[in-house]
């Protein structure tokens, strides 16, 4: 018998598909049927853009539009606001906004209905960053959404041509803004709604406001009005015909990808495809930038413009070179505009499906499409859009988020590891739990099929789906299994994060555009049997002659001024250090740089044999003094420019590479603690961020009783890579509640160690009970963990937001960082100290030009190179590589929300750094030593553990001192 929910399920695979190229590609011309609404949503009060519709669901477009001068604005709160007059071009007054404050206009609306806004803006220069602003009507965010509402800028390759280096390899090009006027209308900027945002505004006056968030911009005019939405094919090709547009005759021109002539980020620059000998420019030897986008091109919103010169207007057809071997089951989607329009409504959605290697796809498929282009310059646009998949993504994406909420609705009830034979009662005991399984369970096998359906087979993307949904549908038929069940459905919970961020990315490399006539012949792919065989062939006997170690130029030899640096991190991070050396550090000074890509453990064995490099890059705290203490690494005191130098860096940075008042290492990176917390999960406690440690004792107890945890690790993720004899640094937890109380490691300059000082002993004991007392956990994946709410705060590297912005999209807007919990002091104030912890840039003793290594030291921390670098990082990265430099000034012009910086800035002036001394390495080890004898077998007092394992730390810095002849 049919239930009602397979009647509604089967109601919403009822879909419609148009023709099919027999090459793959899809005619695009479809729409998914898919029904939204066949589940009643779970996310009462979240007050997202689905549920602001439901809301407004009698509501339909208003006819008229409204256009509102910027410069006219109601009032302005904050700085950065100032009135331009003929800006860049523009005609009339504008109005420049700051990275902080808000304007607001006042709206006078004659008719209620939805309407679109769009904004008409120039994007000024800032940090190089997507403008954020979030959107208020009538002093109110209207939904979730509207939060964090983004305008790209626009990137273009620094010069017309390609540099190459000095052994004729083509070199990345540069990416840098190119600001234009521009419209833009507001919409999703993950990409979940295809359509643009409707806002709804009853008759009379209203107020819309802008909030900056990050980054400056000025703005000329918005507007309120309904967007048109494009014709289908059929009725398009008709009013083509109408007009007297004739199809053209004879023409094929053909556009390289790599010419592409503005981006929205600068992500997109040209690439270097050297797998195939199908691509233009081609060299088995040599590396040639040919192709554009790739795993680059990925994410919803980004697009990539190319200008075409037609000799004559009327009808072509348009054809691209292109490789999508990224993304299985699912399939890369782009939206093509035409002179700033989609021409048709199946340009809104232009599938390309998986297959190996290049291949030409025709627009439409066997039965082309004919694009009208007028006679001279044309703007194609290809932007990424998840197309038929966004609502399937959105539905995923919420069923995530209904079952994790309810995961910690179990958890508050079973724990995180219930017992299996007990009978918790959890289908009377939680709320709509059963209700909640089955509507995911029918909502998830829904999306399945119509994501087999949409794919044209079966694929890994569905399988995920499917087997949560089995395991859902079970769980409702036997709920008593449940609590020995749960760590499988919270598994398969954290798969479905997986799997929803690597849905959204839909990658495509393009390395030709092609438009011609409908009487020309397309080119072929180049992809034949012959020509790989011979590209392989080519490839094998060059490997034999070419170095691939070398990282860009070689030294010239015959140049005295010469250093050898060692670089440990990644070839991404390699390449885009030694084009900036070779752009800027050696044209300036004449110093040229042999960059070795080197794993940093063998810088020790190389330095003994006397065959290690003058520079050392991304080298941990502890390793500068160590090689100080065997005379291995230069005073950098001794340069006369020091002191100035220093000055780009806060004093805590400097404290680790500080040994017998000489300094051994210039800073790259620092990084501290922040707290981090949901603020969804803490509101449906009853919770507040907590300010003070007596905050936190209240907080552990309320969840404790909801069986939640509060994230404080014992250990800490390296910063660089390990190297041998490396340090276990001290607890960062312990450090700052040691730091807090006046406490500090070591006395007597470095010579003892202050751990069994009343201070040290009290702070030991304070530490130990947060995890013999309250239970921490010592160990666990906070990221994921915070992500389920399982664990909804915790104190955690600052670097830990980089990973959450990218890795958990379903939480976007829920969470924020402070500074961490202090201690209040007898006047009131809060201290918040904590100690850092980040790598450097070591000179070595045996440099033979040691001036020419400091040149380059200088160049590498100054102001200009970090802030390039960190901007280079997240551009070829993403937002998850964003730099923690140790140049104040740098940190300062990265992209960061205005509010979270301010945050992080409040922080760091309570940062305090923590002194290497010989023997020091035992310090760390010890005392998570002691940690463990107290927490884990639980057969020593504090006391006794923290004061048997300093007399440790004591003999060996006395045993150190005395081996380098330093005084005890």
């Amino acid at each position: 018998m049919m239930t009602a929910a397979c009647v509604v399920i089967a109601a919403a695979l009822l879909v419609v598909w148009t023709r099919t190229g027999n090459d793959g590609t899809a005619s695009a011309g479809s729409r998914s049927e898919f029904d939204e609404s066949a589940w009643s949503t779970q996310q009462d009060g979240r007050g997202d853009y689905a549920e602001y519709l439901a809301k407004n669901a009698s509501a339909v477009f208003a006819d008229g539009e409204i256009i509102l001068d910027a410069s006219n604005y109601a009032k302005t709160e904050g700085e950065g606001f100032g009135k331009l007059d003929n800006y860049e071009g523009m005609t009339g007054s504008s109005l420049k906004t700051g990275e902080q404050g808000r304007v607001e206009w006042n709206v006078d609306v004659k008719q209620a209905g939805f309407y679109n806004i769009g904004l008409q803006y120039f994007p000024i220069a800032g940090k190089s960053s997507s403008i954020e602003r979030s959107l208020e009507i009538d002093g109110a965010v209207p939904f979730t959404e509207a939060s964090y509402l983004q305008f790209d800028r626009v990137w273009d390759n620094e010069l017309d041509h390609i540099k190459q280096d000095n052994q004729g390899n083509d070199l990345r090009p540069e990416q840098i803004e190119k600001p234009a006027w521009r419209e833009a209308i507001l919409e999703d900027s993950d990409g979940y709604y295809a359509d643009p945002f409707k806002f709804y505004l009853s008759a009379g006056q209203h107020t819309i406001a802008f909030v900056s968030q990050r980054e400056p911009m000025v703005i000329h005019q918005v507007k309120l009005y309904q967007e048109k939405q494009p014709a289908a094919y059929e009725e398009t090709l008709k009013r083509y015909e109408q007009d007297g547009l004739k199809k053209t005759g004879g023409q094929l021109i053909t556009v390289q990808g790599e010419a592409a002539i503005a981006k929205s980020s600068p992500t997109l620059y040209p690439q270097t495809e050297r797998s195939t000998g199908a691509v233009t420019p081609y060299s088995p030897k040599l590396i040639r930038v040919n192709t554009i986008g790739g795993y680059n091109w990925r994410l919803p919103g980004q697009w990539i413009e190319w200008e075409v010169d037609v000799p004559e207007a009327g009808l072509y057809q348009i054809g691209m070179k292109s490789k999508q071997e990224f993304v299985r089951g699912l399939y890369s989607t782009r939206r093509l505009l035409i002179n700033g329009e989609v021409p048709f409504r199946e340009a809104e959605r232009i599938p390309f499906r998986y297959k190996n290697g290049y291949r030409i796809d025709v627009m439409g498929g066997d039965e082309p499409y004919l694009f009208k282009l007028e006679k001279g310059k044309n703007i194609i646009r290809m932007e990424d859009t998840l197309g038929e998949f966004a609502p399937l993504i959105r539905e995923v994406k919420e069923s995530l988020y209904n079952l994790n909420a309810m995961y910690r609705k179990i958890i508050m009830i079973t724990g995180a590891s219930p017992d299996k034979y007990r009978d918790y009662r959890l289908d009377k005991q939680v709320p709509k739990m059963l209700e909640t399984f089955r509507t995911e369970s029918d909502r998830l096998t829904a999306v399945s099929k119509e994501l087999k359906r949409l794919s044209g087979g079966s694929s890994d993307s569905e399988a995920l789906l499917k087997t949560m949904a089995l395991q859902l549908n079970e769980l409702v038929k036997d709920p008593d299994t449940i609590p020995r069940r749960l760590a499988a459905f919270k598994s398969n919970a954290g798969g479905l994060g997986t799997w929803l961020q690597k849905a959204i990315e839909m990658p495509l490399q393009l390395d030709e555009i092609y438009v011609a006539s409908p009487d020309k012949k397309f080119p072929s792919s180049g992809e034949g049997f012959f020509s790989k065989l011979k590209h392989e062939l080519a490839t094998f006997m060059y490997s034999f002659v070419i170095d691939y170690n070398q990282i860009g130029n070689d030294s010239d030899e015959k140049n005295q001024k010469s250093i050898t640096v060692w670089i440990g991190s990644g070839r991404d991070q390699a390449n885009t250090l030694k084009a900036m050396i070779d752009e800027t550090f050696t044209p300036e000074t004449g110093i040229n740089v042999n960059l070795k890509l080197v794993q940093m453990n063998t810088l020790l064995p190389a330095t003994l044999a006397g065959r290690g490099p003058d520079v050392a890059m991304q080298i941990s705290n502890d390793i500068p003094v160590n090689y100080a203490m065997r005379d291995a690494a230069a005073d950098l005191t001794q340069f006369s420019d020091y002191p100035e130098v220093a000055k780009r860096f806060r004093d805590s940075a400097l404290v680790p590479y500080t040994y017998e008042k000489g300094v051994y290492a210039l800073p790259e990176t620092q990084t501290f603690n922040m707290l981090f917390y949901r603020k969804d999960v803490l509101a449906e406690l009853g919770l507040e961020v907590p300010q003070t440690w007596d905050d936190v004792y209240k907080i552990l107890t309320v969840l404790s009783k909801n069986r939640m945890q509060f994230g404080m690790p014992i250990t800490v993720p390296q910063t660089s890579v390990p190297v041998p004899g490396q340090n276990i640094p001290p607890n960062s937890i312990y450090g700052s509640l040691l730091m807090q109380n006046g406490g500090q490691f070591y006395r007597n300059g470095g010579k003892e160690s202050d751990l069994d000082s009343r201070t040290g002993v009290e702070t030991f004991k304070e530490w130990t009970d947060l995890y013999s007392d309250y239970k921490l956990e010592r160990e666990f994946d906070f990221a994921n963990r915070f992500r389920t709410g399982e664990m909804p705060i915790g104190v955690v590297d600052y670097t830990t937001y980089n990973q959450l912005t990218v890795f958990a999209p379903e939480i976007r807007g829920m969470w924020g960082f402070a500074p961490i919990p202090g201690t209040k002091q007898a006047d009131g104030t809060i201290r918040r100290d904590t100690p850092s912890t980040g790598n450097g840039t070591l000179m070595m003793n045996s440099a033979k030009d040691k001036d020419a290594s400091w040149a380059f030291m200088k160049w590498w921390t100054s102001e200009k190179t970090q802030t390039s670098f960190g901007r280079e990082m997240e551009a070829l990265m993403g937002a998850s590589a964003r730099y923690p430099t140790a140049n104040i000034k740098a940190l300062d012009s990265l992209p960061w929300p205005v509010a979270d910086y301010e945050n992080l800035k409040a922080q760091f002036e309570y940062v305090r750094g923590v002194p290497e001394v010989p023997g020091g390495y035992f310090t760390g080890r010890h005392l998570q030593n002691a940690f463990l004898k107290v927490v884990v077998e639980k057969n020593t007092e504090a006391r006794e553990a923290i004061l048997d394992y300093t007399q440790y730390i004591q003999d060996e810095i006395k045993a150190k001192r005395k081996e380098f002849g330093l005084t005890e």
